[in-house]
């Protein structure tokens, strides 16, 4: 087992080494960046979601007047869209605060070598770390991610199982309609639909519509806090549950479908094995083999793939957000930084994933597996 832990953890170098080359590649030949950004705040013409800029180059980009140098620059002869008329040395500012004044392959293995001491350097267009973003950003998604895959594994099992146990019954055949439902609306378009009925939409105002907490969620009691705190988890828990619920669902009446109809179920029934014996004591577990094995896969894919539009929606201000604005406003550190983290902790939950069979079944042995 040491040994093929040690090959993925060697293999994960290449992997990432791969996504940040492919993520920077692309970024170069993107129309737009940082530099274009400033250009198009102090010409007036962005009013996207960057609006603050760090101290360290307020001086300079605060000084309008730079903008009419003695030496013009000509459209045609810039590189940068919408710098006519700008001093080229406002530019060479520009490009040096932004690193811009090395070339690509230099920048590359510069940011390597800072990402490999986890030194994510600061947002180009906020005071303030990248590290420091993701800490405040965090709770937010972690608090929907963990949630959702918490309550959707406690309710997807057992009717899963249950439905298993009475295959084509009225049960199965009703709550499998539910599910196919529930599989086929898209999680953002469920949240419009729940914020309508519920959020103080054309109908109910049950739920609030904004953040995480009220405003006087710290001057509460402790047990008022908690209510708070998942009154306005709900809506948002129910948007991004409902497909992993039926997917969840589907896979574990599937899983006991499998075993149920094994020679060793027939076996133990014959012994006089009661169904709850058989179902208990031998199916179980074979059959939840998959499922536990995949639950810190579940969790990182709820928790990078299904945060965006909804806290987008829910005005949740977590990772999946940040993300979103930070790659409109080309805040490369921040994109770069949160491509890394997120990759390397998907390979790392991944690897967790495949230990985990192990301690579900010990008789699954890696040793003798390529990776």
């Amino acid at each position: 087992m040491t040994a093929y832990i040690i090959r993925r953890i060697l293999f994960m170098i290449p992997t990432l080494f791969g996504i940040m080359l492919v993520a920077f590649a692309v970024v170069q030949f993107a129309p737009g960046g940082p530099v274009e950004r400033v250009i198009a705040q102090l010409s007036g013409a962005d009013t996207g979601a960057t609006s603050r800029i760090s101290g360290s180059a307020g001086g300079d980009f605060g000084a309008r007047g730079q903008m009419q140098g003695a030496s013009q620059l000509d459209a045609a002869n810039s590189k940068y869209r919408g710098a006519q008329g700008l001093d080229p040395e406002f530019i060479k500012r520009l490009e040096k605060q932004f690193g811009f004044d090395k070339p690509a392959y230099e920048r590359f293995f510069i940011m390597l070598g800072n990402y490999l001491t986890f030194d994510f350097g600061k947002s180009y267009f906020r005071d303030v770390s990248v590290l420091q973003l993701v800490k405040e950003k965090l709770p937010v998604s972690v608090s929907l991610g963990l949630w959702t895959t918490l309550l959707t594994y406690l309710i997807s099992i057992p009717l899963g199982i249950k439905k298993a146990i009475v295959d084509g019954s009225h049960f199965d055949v009703w709550t499998s309609a539910v599910v196919i439902v529930g599989n086929a609306i898209p999680g953002f378009l469920f949240a419009v639909l729940l914020i309508v009925l519920f959020a103080g939409g054309s109908f109910l105002d049950w739920f609030p519509l904004r953040g995480l907490t009220s405003d006087n969620w710290a001057m509460l009691p402790w047990w008022q806090k908690i209510l708070d705190y998942f009154w306005h988890l709900t809506l948002p828990l129910i948007a991004m549950g409902v497909g992993i619920f039926a997917t969840l669902t589907i896979f574990t009446k599937n899983c006991f479908l499998d075993e149920i109809r094994k020679q060793y179920v027939l076996t133990a029934r014959a012994k006089g094995c009661t169904d709850r014996q058989v179902l208990y004591g031998h199916v179980f577990r074979n059959a939840m083999l998959l499922i536990i094995a995949g639950f810190p896969g579940a969790f990182v894919r709820v928790f990078f793939t299904g945060a965006l539009l909804i806290e987008t929606i829910f005005s949740l201000d977590g990772l999946g957000l940040l993300s979103f604005e930070s790659v409109l406003n080309r805040d490369y550190p921040v994109v770069f930084a949160t491509l890394y983290i997120f990759s390397l902790l998907g390979l790392v939950i991944t690897l967790i994933s495949d230990l985990t069979y192990t301690w579900v079944d010990p008789r699954i042995d890696f040793e003798t597996r390529e990776v």
